[in-house]
């Protein structure tokens, strides 16, 4: 007869099986290197005390000059507001140089006299038809005479040259010479400002405006 197999009566029990272990005891760590408290205490630099006498005292010797530097600078600052610029100085040479010509001829040119002869009514009606020509009305000039809207208009028509960097009257005599027909109304403007010794009149508002500009920068 062949043997009989040996078979299991049961489930195996539970000690005969081998378990793992999740205990803080079995685990793996690497080591570290991080500092302590005590090491970290022990490696701050020292300094050296006659290191910092020598920086404190460099600093009180240095503290009484640094407001006479700001005052100094505050002064230079002042100066350069309150002088012209290089723009305003040369128009006001030319608008002296004009003024030193008309003396000396002791006679106007036919073009000035005509320009005397202009009534501040034909001034107005020259005003007018601007007006009229212009797409929509001026807004921003309500607040400025009659003079000065005749003035910025001239600065403005670049057909009589550039206005930067010339006295407003020399530009108009200039326009006259090379045969542009400058209007004679705005000549008319010229001679009454000038005879009121107003030589601000003679320098183009593009030109302050320019020359604001550069300073600001």
């Amino acid at each position: 007869m062949a043997p009989k197999r040996r078979t299991s009566s049961g489930p195996v029990s539970k000690s005969s099986q081998s378990t793992l272990s999740f205990n803080n005891k079995n685990r793996i760590t690497k080591p570290t290197n991080t500092p302590s408290s005590k090491d970290l205490r022990s490696s701050k630099p020292k300094t050296d005390p006659a290191l910092l006498d020598s920086l404190v005292s460099d600093d009180q010797k240095a503290s009484p000059t640094a407001p006479a530097t700001d005052a100094t600078s505050h002064i230079s600052a002042q100066d350069v507001e309150t002088s012209p610029t290089t723009a305003e100085a040369a128009i006001l040479q030319q608008a002296e140089q004009e003024k030193a010509r008309v003396v000396e001829a002791a006679e106007s040119t036919p073009e000035e006299e005509r320009a005397r002869k202009v009534s501040d009514a034909k001034i107005k009606a020259y005003w007018r038809e601007k007006e009229r020509q212009s797409l929509a009305p001026r807004v921003h000039q309500e607040g400025l005479s009659l003079e000065e809207k005749v003035l910025r208009l001239w600065d403005m028509s670049g057909e009589y040259g550039p206005c930067i960097g010339i006295a407003r009257m020399k530009r108009w005599q200039r326009a006259h010479a090379l045969g542009l027909e400058p209007p004679v109304e705005v000549l008319a403007v010229l001679l009454k400002e000038q005879e009121k010794e107003n030589w601000k009149a003679q320098r183009a508002h593009v030109d302050e405006l320019m020359s604001s500009r550069f300073n600001e920068t």
